[in-house]
């Protein structure tokens, strides 16, 4: 496990980007905390590292989800009006997984063995206030455990 302090949106913006460098296919990063802690905005920074600096990333609130071609391809899931975790299925969350790497927003609608279902290799991240900004506290799995000892942020 590894705290990481984000004093503003753009240090959780570089937060996502280092974590691109480290993203393959197979694996799932699952986004959690409460509404504005910045889920999105680190995703954003994630994808917008894998692909381009001005590439639209949208929230997939109403969409559900959202696909980027890049290395490894992402898809970008955000489960807050998911009301069964089946419907996981219906959208195609495993087999995104197959195709490239998950990012997640709102996992733990997916309960804790849909979590944990989705891949061996997966990093949990978690948003929290602390002070004036934000935490976040990453948690990985797999080879994600390994990955956490390498990122710089």
């Amino acid at each position: 496990m590894r705290d990481i302090p984000l004093a503003d949106e753009a240090a959780t913006s570089r937060l996502g980007a280092a974590l691109a460098q480290h993203v393959r296919a197979g694996e799932a990063l699952l986004l959690s905390g409460d509404l504005g802690m910045g889920k999105s905005t680190l995703a954003r920074g994630l994808i917008r590292a894998l692909t381009r600096a001005d590439e639209d990333v949208p929230s997939p609130t109403f969409t559900l989800v959202q696909f980027y071609e890049c290395s490894p391809p992402v898809a970008h899931f955000d489960l807050y009006r998911l009301e069964d975790p089946r419907e996981a299925d219906e959208i195609g969350l495993h087999e995104a997984i197959d195709d490239g790497a998950v990012l997640i927003e709102w996992p733990e609608r997916l309960g804790t063995a849909g979590e944990k279902a989705l891949s061996p290799d997966r990093l949990s991240v978690t948003l929290e206030t602390e002070g004036e900004g934000r935490r976040a506290r990453l948690t990985g799995h797999g080879a994600w455990a390994v990955k956490l000892k390498e990122l710089h942020v």
